[in-house]
């Protein structure tokens, strides 16, 4: 029953949220502000992420296929597959959960329980709306560019390995990433990014909220933000990986 109450409770906290905004202009100025502090001050740790993950990739890739039926290409567009399709956006967000969720919980949870929520609700502002909404939308547009730059990265990183190691010539590798080349992945990436998005800013921001209790409660509020949104971001992708692909 808990369950129930919890997913009830979410969904009356999505219909606040989404109510009309007080003034428009506050929300365009707040969104621009949680691009940055949301998406643009995750770049380095995914870029980071990305090229290592690349270059992993492709050397495991390498290593695991060396068999003289397969061609030396294959390398190349399992590694473009792997990082598009799944690496890139599930892993990206999964890091994202970790460190955007947890500041959004524990920001929110923060004026909760120093009652700089009740004051925005007793002036009669949408509280909801003026804290969470900016993060969804700032989410919802920044992290699918933090995922296109990831899959850029992505591949950069298994070219420089492939460079760097010798497991597969350069021109089998860049041939191999061209190899069939569909734009549906793209589209198909950024479709998981943005819901995943939602997810994390949602999620994280439902736990932040309704925190009850001082420091210690925002503590256990950031990390159940986290875990929740790791283990939806997973369900989802399960979910639309059977939807989009199948």
């Amino acid at each position: 029953m808990k369950l129930f109450y919890h997913i009830g409770r979410y969904l009356i906290l999505i219909g606040a949220i989404l109510q009309k905004p007080e003034k428009a202009s506050i929300y365009r100025h707040q969104i621009i502000v949680e691009m940055d502090h949301l998406g643009i001050q995750s770049l380095g740790i995914v870029a980071i992420v990305s090229v290592f993950m690349g270059a992993v990739v492709t050397i495991q890739t390498a290593f695991n296929t060396d068999h003289p039926l397969l061609p030396a290409y294959a390398i190349g567009f399992a590694t473009r597959q792997a990082i598009i399709l799944e690496f890139s956006p599930t892993v990206i967000s999964l890091i994202l959960a970790g460190k955007v969720g947890s500041r959004i919980a524990s920001e929110i949870g923060t004026m909760r329980v120093t009652e700089q929520i009740d004051a925005l609700e007793i002036m009669g502002v949408n509280a909801a709306g003026y804290l969470i909404l900016p993060k969804i939308i700032a989410s919802m547009i920044i992290n699918p560019v933090l995922v296109i730059i990831s899959m850029f990265l992505g591949i950069l990183g298994g070219w420089v390995a492939s460079a760097a190691t010798g497991v597969v010539p350069l021109s089998n590798f860049v041939y191999g990433i061209l190899f069939e080349f569909s734009q549906f992945d793209i589209y198909y990436a950024i479709i998981k990014t943005i819901t995943f998005a939602f997810i994390i800013a949602s999620v994280s921001g439902y736990f932040g909220y309704y925190t009850k209790g001082g420091a210690l409660e925002v503590g256990h509020s950031s990390t159940k933000a986290v875990v929740f949104s790791s283990i939806y971001i997973i369900l989802f992708n399960l979910i639309l990986t059977q939807i989009l692909l199948a």
